[in-house]
């Protein structure tokens, strides 16, 4: 480790920490509907929109019709999806030739981008046209991250309002949030991009000549557009394999920072909202500090790890830093700094193979994926994830103190408790359920390209990623069968659409509540004593579900690499 490592993690947190009340004002004016500077350039196409839906905006929907709508819109996205990607090679933008893309692989890249997961298991450059890219994925992108906040919206005001049935329209958030802040900012964005070398153009591919006199042909194609929502919406899907490792996505130490941030920057933004929502900013500092602590907690495990090296190398003498799978041009503290995080904000994007992390390395990010996808998590699922611990964490606070739970002003009963359970109760079954099915089943052990506990770390953390919809991989695994296309398929669905109705059932039933003033018998909720309950109440879970799992991953690996036994 050292102390120019150290700064720069240092200057993102300063920096973001910077943003939050700027970006959290921003939100909450989305939010409550208020006119923003934006509003006179893009009112009309906002009302245009509207009447061509024949959506009146001001129309309250209950939580299950809010539901309803959210469901049915994202099933006719993923339907338009796969039917771009099956018709590729007649549509027009193709100008590689590519044939259209196989059933399985188009379902499970539908599902993927249609679920803000964006895991992939094909090579964009050689596998998806421009306008498979730029129509098929891109739109996705936009709406996955707009479906997102708005279901965090639809929580907020069944925390803020008092005996109430409606939650909001969900055409009308969806609408404000991908005009009014998704496009105008992944705009400015992109060009931002375009200036630091990121290219932007309907060109294949160009030709170079190498060193050594050898032409060759490198992939171009609208990079800029993609990578701009690719990382504000925390989606992660690349335009190229390698992703933000690839220089034409990340060519600079500069936009390597810009990316971080703009992973982080909506999620941190929406603490302060649901603060001002509830009309207590405390609440979303407290929030965003039990945030913190774990992401600090896990960069400074994952940066001792990686800047220790290898075990196995120790042992023969040799030291140094780990730097396997990692870009020379940014390092071991920029790596790990992204790869914790894009697992932190449910982004799959990485700029370093996370499967060639050492083996405690790798496990920071696996585990910041099955604590839920909640430290900070992506766009709107984050706050809205870490809002079920809170539920469950002012229930157990509830059980101390020897009354009924309340929180920012709302009573915690036994329905709301039982659909938070329900809701995170998600993860575990999928991740661990298709982990084991795959590790007993040739075509799933077919996959891993590693053996031992390694090997099933790479499938293990497949179906973390895919539930957790993170989209990142452990570069080991290959995912492009059947088997996998199938299963993980399935996984994003689950992680994402049966947790968003339970989120939004408990929003109906807390909208309804009367408002339960505090009193002297209240469990605080605003300082240092919660937000350590809230960091105890995830990790305890997180560690009681996923631990032997882990013990037979990465913790294995690690034992066996460091007494001299490969993978």
């Amino acid at each position: 480790m050292t102390v120019q490592g150290w700064a720069l993690i240092a200057l993102f947190v300063v920096t973001l920490a910077a943003l939050v009340k700027p970006v959290g004002w921003y939100l909450h004016a989305l939010y409550e509907g208020r006119r923003t500077p934006l509003h006179i350039v893009l009112g009309t196409v906002e009302r245009g929109f509207y009447k061509l839906g024949g959506i009146d905006p001001q129309a309250e929907q209950s939580w299950r019709r809010y539901a309803l709508h959210l469901i049915l819109f994202n099933l006719a996205l993923l339907l338009f999806t796969y039917a771009v990607l099956r018709l590729q090679g007649v549509l027009p933008m193709n100008p590689r030739g590519l044939a259209g893309v196989g059933a399985d692989g188009a379902f499970n890249t539908a599902v993927s981008f249609t679920t803000n997961t964006n895991w992939q298991w094909y090579a964009g450059e050689v596998a998806l046209s421009n306008f498979s890219q730029m129509v098929g994925l891109v739109i996705q992108n936009f709406l996955s991250a707009a479906t997102g906040i708005a279901v965090a919206f639809a929580l907020f005001r069944g925390f803020a309002r008092r005996e109430a049935s409606g939650l909001g329209n969900f055409w009308a958030d969806v609408t404000r949030v991908t005009l009014y802040l998704l496009l105008p900012a992944c705009i400015v964005y992109a060009i931002v991009l375009m200036a630091g070398g990121v290219p932007q153009t309907f060109d294949a591919m160009v030709a170079a000549t190498t060193i050594e006199g050898a032409q060759q042909n490198i992939a171009l194609g609208p990079v800029a557009s993609q990578e701009a929502i690719k990382m504000l919406g925390t989606n992660g899907g690349g335009f190229f394999n390698a992703n933000s490792a690839h220089p034409f996505e990340n060519p600079t130490a500069l936009t390597n920072l810009l990316q971080m941030l703009s992973i982080f920057v909506i999620g941190v933004g929406l603490t302060w909202t649901f603060g001002k929502a509830v009309g207590d900013t405390r609440q979303g500092w407290a929030i965003l500090g039990a945030m913190a602590i774990l992401f600090l907690g896990g960069v400074t495990l994952a940066y001792a790890m990686e800047a220790y090296g290898n075990p196995a190398l120790h042992n023969l003498g040799v030291e140094g830093a780990n730097m396997e799978g990692k870009e020379v041009r940014f390092g071991i503290a920029a790596s790990v700094l992204f790869a914790v995080v894009t697992t932190a904000a449910s982004c799959g994007a990485v700029n370093a193979m996370h499967d060639s992390f050492t083996s405690l390395g790798g496990m920071v990010p696996l585990f910041n994926i099955q604590l839920g996808e909640v430290i900070v998590g992506g766009v709107g699922a984050g706050i809205y994830g870490f809002l079920l611990f809170a539920i469950l964490a002012v229930f157990v606070a509830g059980l101390m103190v020897g009354r009924t739970p309340e929180y920012v002003g709302k009573k915690i009963e036994a329905r709301e408790v039982k659909l938070a359970v329900l809701a995170i109760a998600i993860l575990p079954l999928s991740i661990l359920g298709f982990t084991a099915l795959s590790v007993v089943n040739p075509a799933g052990l077919a996959g891993p390209l590693n053996s031992g506990p390694h090997g099933f770390s790479e499938i293990l953390y497949g179906f973390s990623s895919a539930t957790g919809n993170n989209g990142s991989a452990f570069a080991g695994l290959t995912a492009g069968t059947a088997w996998y296309n199938a299963l993980l398929g399935v996984a994003m669905w689950l992680g994402r659409f049966f947790v968003i109705v339970p989120v939004l059932a408990i929003a109906g039933s807390l909208a309804a509540k009367k408002h339960t003033p505090a009193s002297s018998g209240s469990f605080p909720t605003t300082g240092g004593l919660w937000i350590g309950l809230l960091v105890g109440i995830i990790l305890v879970m997180g560690g009681l579900t996923f631990l032997p799992s882990l013990a037979l991953g990465p913790i294995a690996d690690h034992i066996a690499v460091a007494g001299g036994q490969l993978f």
